[in-house]
């Protein structure tokens, strides 16, 4: 079907445009439930980073086998799949893509139910870069290079990084595939300028990092000067923020603004903001909160999206 025209009994294509967040990225396996048990299939899907991975295990027919694995993730199952490599970024992520691949058949995008691509960024040009055609796991695994933390991705003869640095919430891409209503969900639409955590709190989710860090130190030949691995917090957890709070909050709010500048040229016709601003960008252990925080985001602009599709 030409990307102009319209499905079978007037119906608009509806798109989703799943944006990046790291763990709040679950919420996108809530928003999908819900709108297929309001009987509507998106017929294209378009992700950043972790919006990518949901896409690609829903685009694939893979997305009850996520749902069911994701909520069993403990907080060591999720140590365990930080390959920690210091290689452009202290996770290889490897290991979590071979898991994915025990699951997810690796297919041509192009022969998918329905239409997908995912946004990564080209990591010596800058340019934003639409990966429409070729493998489905290489293009999860590009986009998802989140920079600092992922090691890059060789992907047709380019190093490519996270897509969230230059289109978090791909708006933009939905349409060029055909989409005639899209709706974009923004994992970092409550994070910025809202509830902050008090000390006590950023200490507690802090020293879930850890075991994660000991790995990291492990891994390497030579330690990493403590300053730069420690929170620098006291016994009263009022001290500085660590090195991965530090870079992934600072990632937030990169993505949160430039999602709201592109979407004030490139507005999608229904907008979601889960509420996951108390769900740090680690906690991919904690899903079940995630999918429930997107599931009510989509079931409360339901109303609002049957008025478009009907008009």
């Amino acid at each position: 079907m030409d990307a102009g025209k319209r499905q079978q009994g007037g119906t608009p294509r509806v798109g989703l445009a799943l944006g990046s967040g790291s763990a709040r990225g679950w919420a996108h396996i809530g928003i999908i439930e819900a709108l297929e048990e309001a009987g509507i299939r998106p017929e294209v899907v378009c992700g950043a980073s972790i919006g990518a991975l949901v896409g690609a295990a829903y685009a694939s027919g893979n997305l009850p086998w996520l749902h069911e694995w994701v909520e069993t993730l403990s907080w060591w199952d999720v140590v365990r799949l930080m390959d920690v490599r210091l290689n452009g970024g202290f996770i290889e992520g490897e290991r979590l893509m071979e898991i994915f691949r025990e699951y997810v058949e690796d297919q041509e995008i192009g022969k998918l139910s329905c239409r997908f691509a995912a946004v990564a960024t080209d990591l010596e040009t800058g340019r934003e870069q639409w990966l429409e055609e070729g493998s489905l796991l290489d293009a999860v695994r590009a986009s998802m290079a989140l920079p600092g933390l992922f090691s890059p991705a060789r992907y047709q003869e380019r190093w490519l990084v996270d897509g969230g640095l230059v289109n978090p919430v791909p708006v933009s891409l939905c349409r060029a595939l055909g989409a005639e209503v899209v709706i974009a969900v923004n994992l970092n639409g409550d994070i910025v300028g809202k509830r902050r955590k008090r000390p006590q709190e950023r200490a507690a989710a802090e020293g879930r990092l850890d075991p994660l860090m000991n790995r990291l130190n492990e891994s390497l030949r030579r330690n990493l000067p403590a300053a730069l691995l420690s929170s620098g917090r006291g016994t009263d957890g009022s001290g500085s923020p660590g090195l991965f709070t530090v870079l992934l909050d600072s990632i937030n709010i990169m993505q949160d603004r430039i999602t709201r500048s592109r979407m004030a040229g490139d507005p999608p016709d229904i907008y979601l903001a889960p509420r996951l601003a108390h769900l740090g960008v680690l906690d991919y252990d904690r899903a079940a909160e995630a999918i429930e925080q997107g599931r009510r985001s989509m079931e409360k602009a339901l109303p609002e999206l049957l008025s478009v599709l009907e008009s």
